[in-house]
């Protein structure tokens, strides 16, 4: 055949036209990838990923006499076959910025203004920083006399947009340098998904993957609005409706998202758990639940504790609450032992088939939701009743084995209070209708920074270590105390308890990471977790964001690095974010702008001559500057290849920590000091241009015996003998090559599912959908013949379709990741309690309906004199609720500083309802002051229907919605020229105990017309 004829509308929709919708068009509708034809262009086709939201779409680039030329989306990418939206289409804005910062800049104590100087000098004094702070500041042991060896004195943050690679060298340098505090974007906007996922499914991470939206008959969006912030996913979901599929929007405003839906329904910010307990109710009591799957595939035959009450029982708490009088920061714990399965006298869980017994795990779910009443839950979330009831039935009616229902969200449920358990609410519903592990199922975390799923991989948290291994504690001497505790035992025949294996992959990590050191001897080199020494900044072991800078602001935090992370914009209650910075004695910021974060000391009415702070702003590579993999919100691991290199002073961040670790060596070598031995020994690269490479070979792991990549993780072993940095990643970097960089545009399902099995990789070992065995039965065959993902050959005695999640043949169970086997309805893991309940924001305008106890009893408040405050009602009547803008990228630095995207969206904005506007008197495209107990920002008022007001049983609430990503620095308008422009001046330091995620999507704030011009 001869070659393809394009017409303007095939190229316009493989090239990615940014006009009004352009990115809605069917995915269906573009070229399919066995016609797509082949674009060769004379510039050249350099492959690359977006740097921006985490949907993972492919690009080529051209260069030009080392400048980059062109930049658009690749034809062949199974994700968003050649079509980008607008932050996308302006990659090359972001990468040619007239804003970058190129030099290496320096803020001397009480200086007004930046200095030039070069790397030489900024690494010289950093190391010596770092050492002195390290060595002043070095914990051997606890205030308790544990064994602890680590520093609290120095933090690190970021970043979600750097490559994998980057983010494991940065876990290993701060680990190495015994630090505690290590944080990045996912604690402050998709913490809460991994504890509710992981304790609900085995693993923390989407369930399915975005092309696999297609696959779905019905679509619930619920605290997200992936039309608007993940475009090219959201076309999967069109394609969806176009093959007759119907979709669901809950949410406070009517967005973009909602215009495609077939359904709308509007609730209250904060709400959702009440929303989905009646579903859940409606569920149970109309019978509509998936028999088969409940039966052998959850836990809800089983029996739990004899003692356990429900939060029914107990007005609005779990049994074992303890109320902390004394704690400035708690109301109260829990005591989780009621919380257990009952066992039998060989350690196996106890079952009653029929589930009546009372306190089966299915009878005590009843029992939960048994307050959840249409009318309850239409008084709390101000839902109209009948849409409520619609949206029930809708969902509900993919109990079927011949049916397939998915639910996607983002930060509108991860940024709560209670965040974990909106997305445990969403894990139940799915488990009740079996939903998890088919195609057009799943829980679907839509995650908002280009490799935030990549960088939590690879656990720059301080609660972690990469693969999800956790960091020891205190409690723990030795490795093999260590080992035994983190081992578990099968409870269930037929349970797979994949982390039966974890010696294998702990070992392997630390002998990545310091190879000439026996593991015993290595185990004492990782910092243990344990309270904060003297109780600052609190008396407990939490040294996540927010505990950055109020570890800052009592004295305990000396020093900071951020890595392209700006936390004087994105942290919630920012003027406390602000106080911490002022109060460090360094700050090392590796940026490719100058963010407000560097900058905080040029702040609108902040006199740097006051602040002590010696300030570098050092100019970093930007992702086309650099190769390295980035791992989309799917788990799809996808390489980005190099564009050219980086302008001026700046460098790449491996670079940045090579540097820096061989003169801190050298300090060591010379001067002595706090337990050098975890730098002296620790295992580096030399930098080169392949570098990158290398440690994603570190990453994947190898036979020490013979030098052999391995290609699975099934070969890593407990005795030494292998070396492995992420055991997840185990076959990403293989003997073969860099998996990782495969582009094959084929779907490899016989049914055209959309797996893709050789674009790129896919953690765990390559699987495009997690738990996929639930989608068959015991014996293997599928449930749903006319859209099967896995089966069982048994002629050939292997499984086929998708790779299987535990390659046992039938008759085990299919979440392999648990003790137990089977997903979990009932989940003690949860600090918060085994079930979701409703609370109340902590900032509210109604008192809880469905229980006593208002707000969650064990959230974390911070309450620190002068500095934290809260608002009631009275003096702050609305609600505020935040959002995004396809043209922007949370705090702007990545988009207003791109010439293109500013144009499009210049002015920050919120969303008022005609009612609201009429009664206080706001104009349309009028700046508007909103103010809440902590501080006031500006924006234009956009009246508009999208917003509307709510029923809350007697009364009624109004609430707005303000977009995110202004500041004070960069570009701005004209307006708010030396003025604040931040939305999370508004927002609390209020947290889900389960991560410390914080409240940042609910507060309480008040409205007025103001006059600033512009």
């Amino acid at each position: 055949m001869g070659q393809e004829t394009l017409s303007r509308r095939k190229f316009l929709k493989i090239g990615g036209g940014v006009a009004a919708g352009s990115f809605w068009f069917s995915a269906r509708a573009a070229l399919s990838p066995s016609a797509l034809p082949v674009l060769h262009k004379p510039v050249g086709e350099i492959p690359i990923i977006c740097p921006y939201c985490a949907v993972g779409c492919s690009a080529i680039g051209a260069v030009q006499e080392g400048k980059v030329v062109n930049i658009e989306g690749n034809p062949n990418g199974p994700i968003n076959q050649g079509a980008l939206c607008p932050k996308g289409t302006s990659m090359r804005g972001f990468l040619q910025s007239p804003f970058r910062n190129t030099k290496v800049l320096y803020r001397a104590p009480g200086a007004k203004d930046w200095e030039e100087r070069d790397w030489e000098f900024a690494l010289d004094r950093i190391a010596r920083l770092v050492k002195d702070t390290r060595d002043r500041h070095w914990i051997a042991k606890d205030d308790d006399g544990f064994t602890v060896n680590r520093t609290e004195a120095i933090a690190g943050l970021g970043c979600a947009t750097l490559h994998s690679e980057v983010a494991y060298a940065l876990t290993k340098f701060f680990r190495a340098l015994g630090c505690m505090y290590l944080e990045h974007q996912a604690r402050i906007c998709h913490s809460t998904t991994v504890p509710a996922l992981g304790n609900s499914f085995g693993r923390g991470a989407m369930t399915n993957h975005s092309i696999d939206f297609k696959n779905a008959d019905v679509v619930l969006i619920q605290g997200g609005n992936p039309a608007e912030n993940h475009p090219l996913a959201f076309r999967w979901i069109v394609e969806a409706k176009e093959r007759g599929a119907k979709i669901i929007v809950v949410d406070p405003t009517f967005n973009r998202s909602a215009s495609v839906a077939d359904l709308y329904v509007p609730i209250r910010t904060g709400t959702d758990i009440a929303f989905l307990g009646g579903l859940i109710k409606y569920i149970l009591d109309n019978g509509l639940y998936d028999e088969y799957y409940v039966r052998e595939y959850t836990n809800a035959s089983f029996l739990v504790h004899p003692d356990f009450r429900t939060a029914t029982d107990l007005d609005g708490v779990f049994s074992g609450f303890v109320p902390l009088e004394d704690n400035p920061f708690y109301r109260g714990a829990y005591d989780r032992s009621t919380w257990s399965y009952q066992l039998d006298e060989n350690g196996m869980v106890r079952r009653d088939p029929t589930l009546e017994d009372p306190q089966t795990v299915f009878q005590l779910l009843k029992r939960q939701y048994s307050r959840y009443d249409l009318d309850t839950v239409a008084a709390v979330t101000g839902a109209p009743k009948e849409k409520i009831l619609a949206a029930y039935e809708l969902y509900a009616s993919t109990g079927r084995p011949d049916r397939a229902g998915v639910i996607t969200y983002a930060m509108g449920a991860t940024q709560h209070t209670y965040g974990a358990q909106h997305i445990r609410g969403y894990a139940i519903v799915q488990l009740l209708l079996g939903n998890i592990g088919i195609p057009g199922g799943g829980v679907n975390a839509m995650r908002g920074h280009s490799n935030i799923q990549g960088t939590t991989d690879m656990a720059f948290l301080y609660h972690d270590l990469p693969g999800y291994l956790g960091i020891p504690t205190r409690e723990y001497p030795t490795l093999e105390d260590w080992l035994r505790t983190r081992t578990p035992r099968a409870v269930l025949p037929g349970a797979v308890n994949w982390w039966q294996h974890y010696p294998r992959y702990f070992i392997s990590l630390l002998r990545a990471w310091w190879p000439e050191v026996h593991p015993e001897e290595a185990y004492s080199y990782l910092p243990k977790l344990g309270p904060h020494k003297g109780g600052i900044p609190a008396k407990d072991s939490d040294y996540t964001h927010h505990a950055i800078f109020y570890g800052a602001l009592k004295g305990a935090v000396k020093g900071l690095f951020t890595f392209g992370q700006n936390p004087a914009v994105s942290g919630g209650d920012s003027k406390a974010i602000w106080r911490g910075l002022e109060s460090l004695e360094w700050l090392v910021v590796l940026d490719p702008m100058e963010t407000e974060t560097a900058a905080f000391w040029k702040r609108p009415g902040f006199d740097p001559a006051q602040n002590r702070t010696e300030v570098f702003l050092l100019p970093s590579a930007v992702w086309a500057e650099k190769e390295g993999s980035m791992t989309n919100t799917g788990r799809w691991v996808q390489w980005s290849s190099k564009l050219v290199d980086p302008p001026g002073q700046a460098r790449d961040e491996i670079w940045f920590l090579t540097e820096l670790l061989r003169r801190l060596r050298q300090l060591y070598r010379e001067e002595g000091g706090a337990f050098p031995e975890p730098l002296l020994r620790l295992s580096w690269w030399d930098y080169s241009p392949k570098v990158t490479e290398e440690i994603a070979k570190e990453i994947n792991g190898k036979d020490l015996r013979t030098g052999r990549q391995l290609s699975s993780f099934t070969e890593l072993r407990d005795d030494g003998t292998t070396a492995c940095g992420n055991w997840l990643y185990t076959g990403c970097f293989t003997e073969e090559g860099n998996m990782m960089a495969r582009r094959d545009p084929r779907d490899t399902h016989p049914l055209g599912l959309g797996l893709y099995h050789n674009w790129g990789f896919a953690w765990p070992l390559n699987r495009r959908i997690l738990y996929n065995r639930a989608s068959v039965d015991l014996q293997g065959n599928p449930r749903n013949p006319g859209k099967w993902l896995v089966r069982w050959n048994p002629e050939a005695g292997r499984w086929e379709g998708d790779v299987p999640d535990g390659a046992a043949p039938p008759g085990t169970l299919p979440f392999i990741m648990f003790p137990e086997g089977v997903g979990r309805l009932f989940a003690a893991q949860m600090v918060d309690g085994p079930f979701p309940e409703h609370y109340e924001p902590p900032e509210s305008p109604v008192t809880n309906r469905l229980n006593g106890q208002g707000t969650s009893p064990i959230a974390k408040l911070w309450r620190v004199e002068g500095v934290t405050s809260w608002g009631g009602p009275e003096e702050f009547p609305i609600v505020l609720t935040t959002k995004r803008l396809v043209e922007h990228f949370h705090t702007g630095m990545m988009t207003r500083n791109v010439p293109w995207l500013f144009e499009l969206q210049p002015d920050p904005f919120v969303e008022i309802s005609p009612e609201l506007a009429r009664e206080l008197g706001i104009r349309n495209g009028q700046w508007v002051r909103l103010e809440s107990a902590r501080g006031a920002t500006y924006a234009r008022a956009l009246v508009t229907p999208r917003m509307r007001p709510l029923v809350l049983g007697d009364r009624v609430a109004h609430q707005v919605n303000l977009v995110i990503h202004w500041g004070y620095q960069g570009k701005l308008p004209e307006a708010l020229q030396g003025r604040v422009a931040n939305a999370n001046i508004l927002t609390s330091s209020s947290h889900d105990p389960n991560t410390f995620m914080p409240g940042t999507k609910a507060a309480l704030v008040r409205l007025a017309p103001a006059e600033i011009g512009g």
